[in-house]
């Protein structure tokens, strides 16, 4: 499809499909002659990622721009690239590790992942940006007086671990493998807050069973 087309089943507007091609956002295109490119799919899948990423994950262009260098890494392997492409994305502060509450959640994350048998989160402990952000939430609750300790948080884990196998299976279902990068992406900017309201919905549906409306 030519530029306009492109726009048209986007739509994305001509005027920001260029903008996005100059930031390296979006591939360039065949080139035609000297004046005229061809897009495909790819293009248009790529299109629908950048816009959800600038539009719903309110991304600034530099942070797309490295996501997307690691979505299109193909040097490297499918676990790396998928954690390099998520990483780069929007993550809470560093953890104030002298802060006596901060070293309590080290404690009790880590016997976490001993008591699950995690032992690849165990080993992605200092870089991964999930692990400081379950520090930084359960420092915050034993701050507060409330004892979120591993024992509490295992049955949490083990749902979200039946969660992640599902989205793995999904995962592979796509056809390519930057199309599996891309929906990894998606999924951490839109499927997020979708979870977040199912979660939502269910606790008012078993607060419902269990004490009525009245």
């Amino acid at each position: 499809m030519r530029l306009a087309e492109l726009s048209r089943h986007s739509g994305v507007s001509t005027a920001t499909i260029k903008y996005y091609l100059r930031e390296g956002l979006l591939p360039p295109g065949r080139q035609i002659n000297a004046t005229t490119a061809e897009y495909g799919e790819e293009h248009l899948r790529r299109l629908r990622l950048v816009r959800a990423m600038i539009q719903v994950g309110r991304l600034p262009v530099s942070t797309v721009r490295e996501v997307l260098r690691h979505v299109d890494d193909d040097s490297l392997g499918r676990s790396i690239r998928l954690g390099a492409a998520l990483w780069a994305l929007p993550q809470v502060p560093e953890p104030e590790e002298d802060d006596e509450y901060v070293r309590a959640a080290h404690r009790e994350v880590a016997a976490l992942l001993d008591r699950l048998g995690w032992q690849n989160a165990k080993l992605l402990a200092t870089i991964s940006p999930a692990y400081r952000s379950l520090v930084v939430a359960v420092a915050a609750f034993h701050r507060l007086g409330y004892d979120w300790g591993a024992e509490r948080l295992a049955p949490y884990a083990e749902l979200m671990h039946r969660t992640a196998v599902l989205d793995l299976d999904n995962l592979e279902a796509e056809p390519s493998e930057a199309e599996r990068i891309e929906s990894a992406v998606l999924g951490a900017i839109l499927k997020e807050p979708l979870l977040q309201a199912l979660h939502r919905l269910a606790q008012e549906e078993e607060t419902a069973r269990r004490y009525g409306f009245g």
